[in-house]
């Protein structure tokens, strides 16, 4: 393990900044993402070299220049190189102004419109420097780097008609340098962090004279690469390690290398095993952090044979998860819509196939948030984690209440149409086709854009429905037992006048429980099949059937194979279904 070895390359988001500032077109930057990870790089003598981001910033990407100067809210302003340099300008700058910064430079106001306009003023002092050359003064510009970190609370998301005070200053300053052709011409530059651009305000972050570079997470050989590097620095690590690298790296797919450090020192110096059960708590408690609980990991215990019914459906996805493990990524769908009434089991049977599959499956939780820009920020997040997963299930619940509209505009400041259009661009890109596998379940597929619904983002529609038939009916009811903790032997027969789905029938079984389990006394009792019969006798399903036909025939008009249909549907044309759809749309009130 020791032995390992993989050359570090330049960070490909570094190499692009470069070229671009050197090619001389843009003199801003906003770098968002990764941006609290560690940056790895070769050193002069070959080897690797991981460092925070400001740090690389400063001895690697700006170790030519004069002057680095960063300033956030909570520090304020410091030079990180050049202090000799900055302390000049202050010494000027209290001459003129009165004020005794250059003693007492923590004395200098953190306030944006302040900071913001004293880096304004050193911007313009580096600019006008000369030098006296052969008894001329010659124009001498000391280079300088603004690094500009937490942006999002410089210039904060918001409508720009109504950003005023120290933000509106802020937002027009950074344009303003963004756009100076001094900087270009004096090479001097600012950069802004944030780890996601939907944080910024739009003028900032929409702005065309500013490039966008985004720090991703650590892939699979780089992460190996990381791992390795570690061992060599501190070759204790490797006695609680029980992988190599690349296994190691495979686990850990969508972690940071803060994160992957931080796990590893944590079992080395608690005498803890970094074994496959030490790696998956670990990862999913981080995952879940880094996404500030807006993802949440399937651990199911079940498999696809834990599905009773839904034989078709069963069939597709079992033959689905073999391509998967063949690693015949092209011939998986990008996306599945499970659509059927309520109480159908498309969360169970979801869950069923993640048991199947063998790869990450996270639940995308409610990413809706009440602060402006928030939502979008969240889906960005969301986003580049499950790129960094390598290889990921997506299950989106209610996907009708959760996935927006191309029109949405109205109450909700466009909030929704927004959703709609970064879900759309990432579920068409076919780039991760077999890597980010996305699920959709819901009862109202007729509320779902139909953008979303197409084929090239989810190709597979898969109807579910009550039990078709007594063998079905008598299987799922053996399954809903099972699930509940009820002996099969102690099961009575279901009539085939009562027709319920998965949901009722677990709540015939739980109720019999509950009056098996208020029993007392040993004389009397009731057996539990007597009680489990009672209930049946006395059960009386749900009775809004207009609303649930009305969803079977949603679900019947949404089915993409004829397969997937029990046989009383197949035959129903487009415009037989359309006409009993309307007809219980006006019978249920909508």
């Amino acid at each position: 393990m020791r032995g390992y070895m993989t050359k570090l390359k330049f960070p490909k988001w570094a190499e692009e900044m470069r070229s671009i500032f050197r090619s001389g077109s843009v003199s801003q930057f906003i770098l968002l993402g990764a941006i609290h990870d560690l940056v790895p790089y070769s050193a002069a003598n070959g080897s690797p070299r991981f460092m925070g981001l400001e740090s690389f910033l400063e001895e690697v990407m700006f170790g030519r220049f004069d002057l680095v100067v960063h300033y956030d809210r909570g520090k304020g302003i410091r030079a990180s190189r050049g202090y000799d340099v900055l302390q000049k300008f202050l010494k000027s700058y209290d001459v003129w102004n009165g004020t005794q910064y250059a003693k007492s430079p923590a004395a200098i106001p953190r306030q944006p419109d302040v900071s913001l306009g004293l880096l304004g003023r050193l911007v313009d002092w580096c600019i006008a420097q000369t030098q006296v050359i052969d008894g001329k003064p010659v124009r001498k510009p000391v280079s300088i780097a603004l690094v500009l970190d937490y942006a999002q609370f410089l210039a904060p998301k918001g409508d720009s008609l109504r950003v005023s005070g120290q933000h509106a200053e802020a937002v027009i300053r950074l344009q303003d340098w963004s756009c100076d052709p001094r900087f270009l011409s004096a090479g001097c530059l600012t950069v802004l962090l944030t780890e996601s651009l939907a944080d910024l305000n739009d003028a900032v972050s929409t702005n065309p004279y500013a490039a966008k570079i985004e720090l991703k997470l650590p892939d699979e050989e780089e992460l190996a690469a990381f791992v390795a590097a570690l061992l060599q620095q501190e070759p204790t690590l490797d006695k609680c390690l029980k992988f190599t690298p690349e296994l190691l790296a495979q686990r850990c797919a969508g972690l940071s290398r803060v994160n992957v450090r931080n796990a590893i020192y944590y079992a080395s110096r608690n005498d803890t095993e970094v074994d496959a059960k030490y790696l998956a708590a670990q990862r999913r408690e981080l995952i879940e952090k880094e996404c500030r609980g807006l993802l949440d990991f399937i651990e199911s215990d079940y498999t696809l044979d834990s599905v009773a019914g839904h034989v078709s459906a069963t069939q597709w996805l079992r033959e689905d998860a073999k391509l998967l493990r063949k690693g015949a990524l092209r011939s998986i769908p990008m996306g599945y819509l499970l659509c059927g009434r309520i109480g159908t089991g498309k969360t169970f049977l979801t869950t069923c196939w993640a048991g199947e599959i063998g790869i990450p499956c996270v639940v995308l939780k409610n990413f809706r948030d009440k602060w402006q820009g928030s939502t979008e920020g969240n889906l960005e997040k969301i986003f580049s984690i499950l790129k960094a997963l390598g290889q990921v299930l997506v299950f989106v619940d209610e996907a009708d209440q959760a996935t927006g509209q191309r029109d949405g505009g109205g109450s909700d400041n466009g909030v929704s149409g927004r959703v709609y259009g970064m879900l759309a661009k990432q579920m068409s890109d076919t780039r991760n086709r077999g890597k980010i596998i996305w699920v959709f379940a819901t009862s109202r597929p007729d509320l779902v854009e139909v953008d979303l619904k197409r084929p090239g983002r989810l190709d597979v529609h898969i109807p579910l429905f009550p039990p078709q038939g007594d063998e079905e009916r008598q299987a799922l009811f053996r399954a809903m037992a099972k699930k509940v903790g009820v002996d099969h032997r102690s099961l009575p027969e279901l009539p085939g006048t009562l027709d319920v789905g998965g949901n009722e029938m677990e709540a015939i079984l739980v109720r019999g429980r509950r009056l098996f389990d208020l029993q007392t006394g040993k004389s009397g009792k009731k057996s539990q099949k007597r009680i489990l019969q009672d209930v049946i006798d006395e059960f009386r399903p749900m009775a809004h059937t207009n609303r649930l036909e009305f969803m079977d025939l949603l679900a019947v008009k949404e089915c993409t194979d004829s397969r997937f249909l029990p046989g009383k549907y197949v035959e129903l044309s487009l415009d037989e279904i359309n006409t009993r759809i309307e007809t219980l749309r006006v019978a249920i009130g909508e």
